[in-house]
């Protein structure tokens, strides 16, 4: 699991006119420094566990090792007990070295820095399956997605997809199906229902089928039938399913983990790569499918038109692109982001009731709903944190960080700490409605310490529809059920994502 421990997964820099300041954090601190009264340490110098020749940290997770068998969260948690803000940990077979973060301040120096062309590693195996396995077989070099593509390339694609994917009023044009999309879950769940009022079958399958009916409302413009009680397990659907899952748990094996496939064609190599492709045929299955009947159903006028219709008209490849990446990023993300925010409020009752309280008033704004969503996003998050490659030389809590270096951001540890939100492991909602003079406010947090979506020119494209996805259908659940929890917590296993595993004890009671 090393790397997912990655993916979980100081002062600004400034420059005078006359000579060069840079920061570095003392005791959680910040202090400027100037360049010719105390000498920047190298890279090298960072603090970490030890590495040895060709094997680098290998040693500390195998057998016997520090880190042996410790999931993603307890990973990080004890880089930073061990060395501090700042930790480099040596690459292994097919890995590049990794400079940790758990500095906000210093997260905030690269990530403003970075903001132009930014890089950001992703999967190394599906960048290779779109720009070479494929080519190989379609001997042309096309565009590859907001995922897989970096620098000019990444920024012309991001450039012709975000008026359509950013635009509120577009994204509202959902508002009326993805709540038919939440209503219908609703009726889905209350028949499921067995005497106990628990769901008989699979919690996690059935928000599976909830994200990616959702996330097909937008990306497509129709209805997938997910809710079909007549679905079969080789159903287009509950198999595009399985690959967006079975894709996160191998990419864990080969992308965040010591791998030779690199250089050594491997039997998980090529099973990821005939996953990769019985995904895009899945996908292409669907997309195909709704284009025709966009072309048969012409006419519209420009503020009808929906998302796959405007990406259309901007260029037909980016269209089916921006929508597959969607159907493959828009599933278990969503489906873990409202399962971890059920569980929390079945947890936390009298949050639960303020929140019906806020929904039954039938006001306009509802900021607790939303209050509710970000506190489980800080608490119980689906991405452990981000990544840069570094494009440019940096000056990070007194080491010199050079070009091309792979850091990572631990915001789920930071989002965490003390120091940056009080009482930082209780689920409170409130802090994000509190007033600027209560304690709690989350505005005396650092910014960068949470990040969900990411930021800048490379925050999450698919953000406002996520939203109103989760604040719909969690707004109809808690409208119809008086949600409860017994037994143990569940388990939050780390890949590629965080993943809340059952038993889910859930009990859905009649309001």
């Amino acid at each position: 699991m090393y790397l997912n421990k990655v993916r979980i997964c100081s002062s600004r820099l400034a420059a005078a006119p006359t000579h060069f300041v840079r920061s570095i954090t003392v005791n959680s601190t910040a202090v400027e420094v100037e360049e010719g009264t105390a000498q920047l340490k190298s890279w090298r110098e960072i603090p970490g566990p030890s590495s040895l020749p060709l094997l680098g940290s290998l040693q500390h997770f195998i057998p016997g090792g520090m880190f042996h068998n410790l999931n993603g969260i307890d990973f990080t948690h004890k880089l930073y007990q061990n060395y501090g803000p700042i930790v480099k940990v040596d690459g292994m077979i097919g890995m590049n070295m990794l400079i940790f973060l758990f500095d906000a301040e210093s997260v905030s120096q690269i990530l403003r820095s970075e903001n132009w062309m930014p890089i950001r590693s992703g999967f190394p195996s599906l960048e290779y399956y779109r720009k070479y396995y494929k080519k190989s077989k379609d001997h042309e070099q096309k565009p590859t997605g907001l995922v897989t593509e970096h620098l000019q390339p990444w920024r012309e694609f991001r450039s012709a997809v975000n008026p359509v994917m950013l635009q509120p009023k577009i994204i509202k044009l959902y508002t009326t199906a993805i709540d038919q999309v939440a209503q219908d879950m609703v009726a889905r769940i209350r028949s499921l229902r067995d005497e106990n009022n628990m769901l008989r079958g699979n919690f996690g399958v059935e928000m599976n089928l909830w994200a990616l009916e959702s996330i097909a409302v937008v990306a497509l413009g129709t209805r997938l039938n997910c809710f079909d009680p007549t679905l079969s397990e080789d159903s287009p659907a509950k198999r595009l399913i399985q690959c967006v899952h079975d894709f996160f748990t191998i990419a864990e094996d080969l992308d965040f983990k010591p791998s030779i496939w690199k250089y050594i064609t491997t039997p998980k190599f090529k099973k990821a790569m005939k996953l990769y492709e019985d995904h895009e045929n899945l996908s292409k299955h669907f997309i195909q499918q709704a284009m025709e009947e966009l072309k048969t159903n012409k006419g519209k006028s420009s503020n009808e038109k929906g998302v796959l219709e405007k990406l259309m008209d901007i260029n037909e490849q980016f269209a089916y692109i921006m929508a597959s990446d969607l159907l493959f990023g828009g599933v278990d993300t969503a489906a873990n982001t409202m399962t971890a925010t059920l569980y929390l409020l079945a947890t936390h009752p009298e949050k639960q009731q303020k929140l019906r309280e806020e929904l039954l008033s039938k006001s306009e704004k509802k900021p607790y709903l939303k209050a509710c969503i970000k506190e489980s996003m800080r608490v119980m998050p689906v991405v452990s944190g981000n990544t840069r490659r570094t494009t440019k030389e940096y000056n990070i809590l007194g080491y010199h960080i050079p070009k091309d270096m792979e850091i990572v951001f631990s915001h789920q540890e930071m989002s965490l700490m003390e120091q940056y939100y009080p009482r930082p492991k209780e689920y409170i909602p409130e802090r994000w409605v509190a007033d600027k003079d209560d304690p709690l406010y989350h505005g005396n947090a650092h910014p960068f310490a949470h990040s969900p979506f990411g930021f800048g020119v490379r925050m999450c494209i698919g953000r406002r529809i996520a939203e109103l996805e989760v604040e719909t259908f969690l707004a109809r659940v808690v409208e119809n059920f008086n949600v409860e929890w017994f037994g143990p917590p569940p388990k939050v296993v780390q890949t590629a994502l965080n993943y809340v595993k059952g038993p889910f004890n859930f009990v859905f009671k009649d309001i």
